[in-house]
């Protein structure tokens, strides 16, 4: 979604002007037309030319640059702008902005632009923390800025505490949320589930699958990028958050539907992306289980079934990872489960399924409809996947 977005990264005198060299990467590296516009403080932390290297564009430090062929930099970098981003934004930026005083390029471009602002603070925690600094905060979120608050960690001074820049997964994921907000999926609330759910035999043992939650994350991310509320409900992975998506983490299946069926409340669709474990011990040992006996018999149940169980009136999409007959087996569970749409893939192929970036799926509808992909990321199908869904709301 960023291809031939016209992105203005602002940088300014924070050590952390060093990390903007990564998002102009990633940003240049999804197709974005990155304007890099520094404050002369922020030349001392970086080289203009670090960033000319990384984007292929000039770097602006001056409203009226001699080496540009363009005049008044802000003004013209402000109107071609879909999205301007200050990172690293220093307390003394924040505070010119809430004040409406523009006097270094980065304050002048976000003053001239009608494109939305994200600012990404990083500061001394004392600083941060600062009454003034918060009610400047205050101030730009109120008029419509979204602020990427800071991270934790270990600061300039030496001291830990709150007010390491975001980092740059964050960063990039809140610039495409931000974008997305005119999607075709503005305003609707998507519920979507990811990983594999875990059902203990005694505390440090678990029945479960080797779902890594890829699927269900791409879908979380593609929806918000479309414009969708998104809540996550999410198993253990070893996966980051994805920026500007609700996370409600659980463990078991029990708890993943009870996370489930309150999520779903006035939503318009669910996503049941997860792999969910179909049996769990009848009973949990309260201590860990000794190795006194050469074998371990373990009565297994049934868990709930979620999808078919939960209630509402919404869209519902489900997963049939098969290893034969997939159609077949897929259709009938789109009919057993009451499903709009079932999204069925053959766990046998080794570049398909569990653990893998990629999938090859086949889309089957309730309407007898059925699409063959071929192997796409996982990013791909989850795109394939909401165009589904996006017809399926409209007629609602």
């Amino acid at each position: 979604m960023l291809k031939d977005k016209t992105i203005v990264l602002g940088i300014t005198g924070s050590i952390a002007a060093y990390k903007a060299v990564d998002i102009a990467s990633r940003l240049t590296k999804e197709g974005a037309k990155v304007e890099v516009v520094m404050t002369e403080a922020a030349s001392w932390f970086i080289a203009p030319l670090a960033l000319r290297s990384i984007t292929g564009r000039g770097v602006v430090t001056d409203m009226f640059d001699p080496e540009s062929q363009r005049t008044l930099e802000h003004v013209t970098l402000a109107e071609a702008a879909d999205l301007v981003v200050i990172a690293p934004a220093t307390a003394s930026l924040i505070a010119k902005l809430a004040a409406g005083i523009a006097d270094e390029m980065p304050a002048l471009v976000v003053l001239a632009t009608k494109a939305p602002v994200i600012l990404a603070p990083a500061m001394n925690v004392n600083m941060y923390q600062n009454a003034i600094t918060q009610e400047n905060l205050a101030k730009l979120k109120a008029r419509g800025f979204t602020i990427i608050e800071p991270e934790r960690g270990r600061l300039a001074s030496g001291r830990v505490g709150l007010g390491r820049l975001a980092d740059t997964d964050r960063i990039i994921g809140t610039i495409k949320q931000v974008l997305g907000r005119r999607g075709d999926l503005k305003g609707r609330k998507l519920v979507v589930t990811a990983g594999g759910t875990q059902e203990p035999i005694d505390p440090v043992r678990h029945i479960t699958n080797p779902s890594s939650g890829k699927m269900g994350y791409a879908i979380a991310e593609a929806a918000r990028d479309r414009g969708a509320d998104v809540k996550l409900v999410t198993a253990p992975t070893s996966l980051l958050p994805p920026a500007g998506v609700e996370i409600i983490s659980v463990k078991t299946t029990l708890e993943m539907q009870k996370a489930v069926a309150k999520a779903v409340k006035q939503a318009d669709a669910l996503i049941m992306a997860a792999a969910v474990t179909d049996y769990q011990p009848k009973t949990t040992a309260k201590d860990k289980i000794k190795k006194d006996t050469p074998e371990l018999k373990l009565e297994l149940v049934r868990t709930p079934d979620i999808l078919a169980e939960v209630k509402g009136n919404f869209i519902k999409v489900g997963f049939a990872a098969e290893s034969n007959d997939i159609i077949a087996n897929a259709e009938r569970k789109l009919k057993n489960k009451k499903l709009d749409i079932i999204v069925a893939n053959d766990i046998t192929a080794a570049d398909s399924g569990f653990g893998v970036d990629t999938n090859r799926v086949i889309i089957i509808d309730k309407e007898g409809g059925v699409e063959k992909l071929p192997l796409m990321s996982k990013r791909e199908v989850a795109d394939k996947i909401l165009d589904g869904v996006v017809g399926l709301v409209g007629k609602r």
